[in-house]
């Protein structure tokens, strides 16, 4: 079976270093690492009377782990920004209600920097930001902001095919 369509001559599958991340449909910037999309469905136990020897195995309520963003500190304000809208330092009552959700959607781009892969990822909103790392005047590091987004699931775009590498 061809593991890639488009290109039955691949054979190694993509690389993940080479990927953007869109919020609001702009990419982030600065962005150097996007943690797993992750789900899990809890199993749940039912025995049946009158079978006190097998159990049965079901499907329970699933959850989607949270997924965290790192950047290099910059001028953009997008993370600043967004976190603000869930908490910010004038208290709950500043809080928006209406704009604290965002989609966001994470692309996956082959060697060429075609786009391969993408999925969206619904309902997210700030749960953790860090805004500066720890700072050392001795040190030789890039300083690094993160952000921790909680979401209510993902999809795979389907609409996003395979790239025909030339």
């Amino acid at each position: 079976m061809a593991k890639f369509t488009a290109n039955p001559q691949r054979y190694d599958p993509y690389r993940g270093f080479n990927f953007v991340v869109l919020i609001n449909g702009q990419p982030v910037a600065g962005l150097s690492k996007c943690s797993a999309l992750k789900k899990t469905t809890e199993m749940v136990e039912w025995r049946e009377a009158g079978d006190p020897s097998t159990t049965h195995k079901l499907p329970g309520k699933s959850k989607h782990e949270a997924i965290t963003l790192t950047a290099g500190v910059t001028h953009d304000t997008t993370f600043e920004d967004w976190a603000n809208l869930v908490n910010n330092f004038q208290g709950d009552a500043a809080m928006s209600l209406k704009n604290f959700r965002k989609d966001i959607t994470i692309q996956v781009r082959n060697e060429a920097g075609q786009l391969a892969l993408a999925y969206n990822v619904f309902r997210c909103w700030v749960s953790e930001y860090q805004a500066l790392p720890e700072l050392d005047a001795s040190a030789n590091a890039v300083m690094i902001q993160t952000i921790k987004l909680e979401n209510e699931g993902w999809e795979r775009d389907r609409a996003v095919t395979e790239p025909t590498e030339t």
